[in-house]
């Protein structure tokens, strides 16, 4: 019986409060009641006009006194941490409550993720003063985590080939010495557990390389590409950091802006981008052309969907003359966590036909693919 009045009350939040005639929620029920008050506060807008029609009708319970700071409490407590994010996504993009980035109180007590980094990203021209100064501060946060989650794993992919004769204090799976470690903890073995305690864990080096390559990072910055731009400008700033690299970074949609004096800041990058408009690849790749000193040390890391507003045969064109001057031509149509694609797959095809190395990838499969570039 408990199972069923609970089917009931979740139909019950899925139909709204219209259907409170046919099917009720289990008495005294606070929580399904509190749920339906705030989903009805932000889907209620979907009726527009007729929202207020349907008040009258509905009668009952008093309307709801729920403002966008209480709603936002409300829907953190009864919420998991998902369905919170993409609530406060449909408030944004369906329903324009634009004081959830415009109201510094509201700002606030959004959680600092990558959903909300997005979000501040496509809204920023809507803020000024003490919400610009907080949303900056969130964009710095999430740059920071995003940083943290990457670093490693692109350090050691990059930082030349295992050194076996020396250990590391750089902890990388793909560097642990199992022999060494085993070895080292053979005296903490436990014989009741039949188990070897591990207290130390040692990893092997790598032989550390200095001779510069020049990479070019070059980000098309229109919507749909995003995530990968965020990747773009966090992976910058590692590569920024490393001692065998020359990082430059140049964002592009019809005009070109070349971000290198930035390259080691992400959140003055990211603050930075003016999603939307068209898209000029080949515009941008000319650009990065000039940039090429040492053709034979440098790379040329193109991100975009691949569709082209200024001519493909322009973009055939200066692509090959990147690559017949010994530079490195690799394309990226995603570069996200999930490296997820959309993009021209006729343009890919050509491209890839002329040599070039087209793919979507992790942060981490394009630290490997340099990494077997440089070594």
């Amino acid at each position: 019986m408990a199972d069923d009045q609970e089917i009931l009350n979740r139909w019950r939040l899925m139909l709204g409060r219209h259907a409170q005639g046919q099917i009720s929620f289990s008495e005294n029920n606070l929580r399904f009641m509190e749920m339906e008050d705030v989903l009805e506060y932000l889907y209620e807008r979907e009726y527009g006009e007729e929202q207020e029609i349907r008040k009258e009708r509905q009668g009952g319970r008093e309307d709801s006194s729920l403002t966008v700071p209480s709603w936002i409490e409300k829907i953190r407590k009864l919420f998991p941490k998902q369905t919170v994010e993409i609530m406060e996504r449909h408030a944004l993009e369906q329903y324009g409550m634009n004081e959830l980035l415009t109201d510094p109180e509201v700002l606030k007590k959004l959680e600092p993720n990558q959903a909300l980094l997005k979000t501040i990203l496509e809204f920023k021209h809507m803020m000024k003063g003490e919400v610009l100064a907080m949303a900056r501060e969130i964009v710095r946060k999430v740059a920071r985590e995003l940083t943290e989650k990457m670093e490693q794993d692109m350090r050691c992919s990059l930082v030349g080939r295992l050194d076996k004769t020396s250990s590391s204090p750089v902890k990388c799976a793909r560097n642990l010495n199992i022999k060494k470690t085993i070895r080292m903890n053979l005296k903490y073995y436990d014989a009741d557990r039949e188990q070897i305690v591990l207290r130390d864990v040692f990893f092997h080096s790598r032989m550390k390389r200095y001779h510069k390559w020049r990479v070019i990072i070059c980000v098309d910055e229109s919507g749909s590409m995003l995530d990968s731009v965020i990747h773009s400008a966090i992976m910058a700033g590692i590569f920024a950091k490393l001692p065998m690299l020359e990082t430059k970074l140049v964002i592009f949609d019809t005009n070109v802006v070349d971000l290198s004096g930035y390259v080691e800041d992400p959140v003055e990058t990211l603050m930075s981008i003016q999603l939307g408009g068209g898209t000029n690849i080949a515009g941008a790749l000319k650009y990065c052309e000039k940039l090429i000193d040492f053709p034979y040390r440098t790379m040329v890391i193109l991100i975009t969907d691949l569709y082209e507003g200024g001519g493909y045969q322009n973009l055939y064109g200066v692509s090959r003359g990147i690559m017949e001057s010994g530079a490195k031509l690799l394309v990226l149509t995603a570069l996200d966590m999930d490296a997820t694609p959309n993009y021209d797959k006729n343009a890919a095809r050509v491209l890839a036909g002329m040599g070039a190395h087209v793919a979507a990838m992790t942060p981490e499969q394009l630290s490997e693919w340099m990494g077997k570039i440089m070594g």
